[in-house]
């Protein structure tokens, strides 16, 4: 299901049901045509971020992550939740905005 935002020309997307991502972990959907990767923190908090590392295109959604940040599988890369800034020498990862309606994961690309 989609529906789109005219004013910010984004469109929001149902990709799955929260209990989709396990607590602690992250998996790759399609929202649109646009693939990302949705993560589940401990804390119950959700973020989703393009599904590529921009340095190799690694699987995103395999990394690791914690409250402040998100680690690239490949080659340890890691990236700010706050504003997907990488604090290494690689360009920032777009972040998306995500939420939970009724147990469903609704991205918005």
């Amino acid at each position: 299901m989609s529906l789109t935002d005219t004013t910010t020309r984004t469109t929001a997307h149902v990709v799955g049901r929260v209990d989709d991502v396990p607590p602690g972990e992250g998996r790759a959907f399609v929202a649109g045509d646009t693939q990302v990767a949705v993560f589940r923190l401990r804390d119950g908090s959700l973020h989703a971020t393009q599904a590529a590392c921009p340095h190799a295109g690694g699987p995103l959604a395999d990394g690791q992550t914690d409250a402040d940040v998100l680690v690239c599988p490949l080659h340890l890369y890691t990236y700010r939740w706050t504003d997907g800034s990488s604090t290494g020498d690689v360009g920032p990862v777009r972040l998306y905005p995500v939420r939970e309606v009724d147990g469903e994961l609704v991205v918005e690309v």
